[in-house]
């Protein structure tokens, strides 16, 4: 039961176990950082850090949510730098250890930012980057809002509200503002959004005006927003003579000067208040009936720090309106540098510590107690927290079962035909031959659904929106051979040009089996440079663990006339790097259809990961071959012989993705006077060097002697055979494999910026082509004479 649906005795004794509770966080998460800096054992020098000031700007607001509000189907992004408020509520709710407090920073301990995949204690969304939690909020709504509409959710799962606590300084990040934009488009609804309004950045204060913009965005695109800009102590004082004056001052004090002051306490608050508003009649009594810490209290009584006003507002809120909370609060509030400029990083003193403690009442040894120092006894506390909504026994992480992908996927291959056109297709056979697979499919891309071949895939299973919108193009028989009808039964999701976007939507649809309990199989595509815009993103959804497949297409040069910036070079290193990512760059078709399928459960499994398939435009022949088991096995481990070396062979080419054609040419020549070479295909840089750096580090360390797949495939060349690497993509993705066998690479790929022209020309401009290819490998006999 919340204090809305109390008595107002209940409310009463609510409100103070509520205000003793507020107090514990603020000490425990002041003293879980003072602890990590000044008293657990040092090895390295390193400052360890924590955002003291951050959290006590926030720790009402928080309080308020988890120990009143919320509900457990409730989903929170934490404002990053409040991560020791987090972990303090987490604990007075059981949920969290002491242990992991007093390791805060430390290897196994409560994280410096909340994160899904390395903190026990119920992490809804990782948040770090900040921003990105704020938005991930929305896509989350739009994904709850899907399984619900496409009935993929249990009947008895009730709607959450996806809730983000955010800093003010966080909204200068502009990712927060197309998430904003596109959620409107899309009629997100149980959307809140809770700003610390501090006024505070990490280097300075906040513009005065900032407030009203920002409002003005909200409402703009009919979020309602509620401001809590005054608590109870200075609203009662507005009501007496000389209140109206009062609340002028405040509105009209520039934010510095209002910081500064709350740094310098009671005594300067009176000396300016009687400076400006001393003649004001009513106003010498109101301050004279105050010493100066109560008006220090008063004039620091903003309503984010005000529990009753907070609860008012949460509380006032009873629909499914996306909902934007500006909460006015002080950094530092409560502690030693409360406003002051310079407080981000800052830490309290051992003196200022003692202090402080001496305020809170914490007797010596019981810093870590859950209940000392509070008025409230400790059994009724204790029983407060059990009765707490947010408390209460309920699934918040889901188990759901995985879903079938059949063995193969049969299609037809064209003579011809590139990997972004074989992708297109295979999702259209997908949709047409597998349909409870495709069911659970939806594709998303930021406005290049057409273009990166996702149209049949459209035409054959609609786009989703909330409400039917028909395409009268296509309707009327006009011009549009695209059928763009959206719908609740739609299961592709159109987004606006924003790499960032895509990326954070995919983490929350990646999301879906553990946040909703509902499995979806989650394909984006975009532009294959365009990946790098979306980095952050990127990142941060791999953090998270989330599942998907994301294409990135056109990939490289052979994207010709586009020139440059349409051009990728460095995205194959992303692929080989990027953590919680295997990337894959087929050359054919039937490559691809193999890694697809098996990319479709391997973003199921528990030790799985998100999948990114770097694929071309350019039409090549294409191969009509029938695999074995063995053969298919070896596609997804990163390679295959296409032609394999005699035993002791002197060379071998080695290619990745549609430079195979230049390849094939290169190693015919060669062969007329070096017979015996051999020419592998790559189809992930990114399985081959896991595979083999997890085979070094488990010789090294527990004896296993296994060798990699990789050392299988090299190990019929001589030992001073040479390899040629070669891809439309930095060189560096496979420049690596000398060091499998300390054989000699000569590297070829694209390391500059691209430009404009046709692929005979661009490959032998930036020498990827077939005579740089045969160049290579005489330069590597010259070196070492065959």
């Amino acid at each position: 039961m919340t204090t809305s649906q109390m008595t107002p005795t209940a409310v009463r004794r609510s409100i103070e176990s509520l205000r003793a509770l507020e107090d514990k966080v603020l000490w425990l998460s002041v003293w879980m950082i003072h602890y990590a800096n000044h008293i657990r054992p040092a090895r390295d020098g390193l400052k360890v850090g924590g955002h003291q000031a951050s959290c006590s700007s926030i720790t009402t607001l928080m309080a308020a949510l988890y120990f009143d509000v919320l509900r457990p189907w409730d989903r929170v992004a934490v404002k990053p730098h409040a991560s020791p408020v987090f972990h303090a509520i987490q604990y007075l709710l059981g949920q969290q250890t002491r242990d992991k407090l007093e390791r805060f920073r430390g290897f196994g301990g409560a994280q410096a930012y909340p994160s899904r995949t390395k903190d026990g204690d119920d992490v809804d969304f990782s948040t770090g980057s900040v921003g990105l939690g704020v938005a991930m909020t929305s896509f989350a709504a739009l994904v709850q809002d899907y399984v619900r509409l496409r009935g993929f959710a249990d009947d008895g799962m009730l709607r959450g509200r996806m809730i983000a606590l955010a800093g003010d300084a966080e909204f200068d990040e502009g990712n927060i503002f197309e998430a904003l934009l596109e959620s409107w488009k899309h009629k997100v609804t149980n959307l809140w959004w809770i700003i610390d309004y501090n006024r505070q950045s990490l280097d300075a204060i906040v513009e005065d005006r900032f407030h009203l913009r920002l409002g003005t965005i909200f409402r703009d695109l009919e979020w309602r927003v509620v401001t809590l800009k005054y608590g109870k102590l200075l609203e009662r004082a507005f009501e007496h003579r000389g209140g109206d004056s009062l609340r002028r001052w405040i509105d009209e004090c520039p934010n510095p000067s209002y910081s500064a002051l709350a740094y310098r306490g009671g005594a300067a608050w009176r000396q300016q208040l009687l400076d400006d508003l001393g003649d004001t009649s009513g106003i010498r009594e109101l301050i004279d009936d105050h010493d100066d810490d109560e008006l220090q209290r008063l004039m620091t009584n903003l309503g984010g720090h005000d529990l009753e006003s907070v609860l008012e507002a949460f509380h006032g809120i009873n629909d499914d309106r996306p909902t934007c909370f500006i909460a006015y609060t002080i950094k530092g509030y409560r502690l030693p540098f409360a406003g002051h400029k310079d407080n981000h990083a800052g830490l309290m003193t051992p003196e200022q510590m003692q202090t402080f403690k001496r305020a809170m009442r914490i007797p010596d040894g019981a810093e870590w107690d859950r209940f000392a120092g509070l008025d409230v006894p400790a059994d009724e506390l204790s029983a407060f927290l059990d009765a707490v909504p947010f408390n209460q026994p309920q699934q918040r992480r889901h188990r759901t079962p995985r879903l079938s992908v059949p063995d193969t996927f049969q299609l037809q291959i064209a003579e011809r035909m590139s990997t972004q056109a074989g992708f297109g297709r295979l999702l259209a056979h997908i949709a047409r031959q597998h349909a409870s697979l495709a069911d659970r499919i939806v594709t998303t891309s930021p406005d290049v659904t057409v273009s990166t071949n996702l149209g049949a895939w459209v035409n054959r299973r609609g786009v989703f929106a909330n409400s039917e919108r028909t395409d009268v193009f296509h309707e009327g028989r006009a011009l549009s051979a695209q059928d763009w009808t959206m719908s609740q039964d739609g299961q592709h999701v159109e987004l606006g040009i924003a790499e960032n976007n895509l990326f954070i939507f995919l983490a929350a649809l990646g999301l879906s089996a553990s946040l909703f309990g509902a499995r979806l199989l989650p394909i984006g595509t975009l532009y294959d440079p365009f990946i790098c815009r979306g980095l952050d993103a990127l990142n941060y959804a791999c953090y998270q663990d989330a599942r998907f497949i994301v294409a990135g297409t056109p990939a490289g040069i052979s994207l010709a006339p586009e020139g440059g910036a349409h051009q990728s070079v460095i995205t194959p290193l992303i692929g080989l790097g990027q953590p919680g990512l295997i990337s894959f760059e087929p050359a054919y078709v039937d490559d691809l259809a193999e890694i697809l399928r098996w990319s479709l459960a391997h973003i199921q499994a528990e030790d799985g990961e998100a999948v990114y398939l770097r694929l071309s435009t350019r039409p090549i022949s294409q191969p009509n071959r029938a695999r074995s088991v063995e053969a298919r096995a070896e596609v997804i481990n990163g390679a295959y012989w296409m032609i394999p070396p005699e035993p002791e062979a002197s060379l071998a080419i080695v290619c990745c993705g549609p430079v195979v054609v230049e390849a094939i040419e290169a190693h015919q020549q060669i062969s007329e006077d070096i017979p015996g070479i051999g020419l592998l295909i790559v189809t992930s840089p990114a399985r081959l060097q896991r595979d083999w750096m997890g085979q070094q580090f488990g010789r090294r360390e527990h004896g296993v002697r296994g060798p990699a797949h990789i050392e299988c495939l090299l190990e019929p060349l001589a030992r001073s055979a040479g390899l040629v690497t070669v891809l439309d993509g930095h060189p560096a993705a496979l420049s690596w494999l000398g060091a499998v066998r300390g054989q000699r690479v000569f590297p070829l790929g694209v390391s500059g910026f691209g430009q404009s022209g046709d692929v005979p020309d661009l490959y032998s401009a930036y020498r990827i082509d077939t005579d740089a290819i045969v160049d290579a490998a005489a330069r590597l006999c010259v070196a070492h004479p065959v």
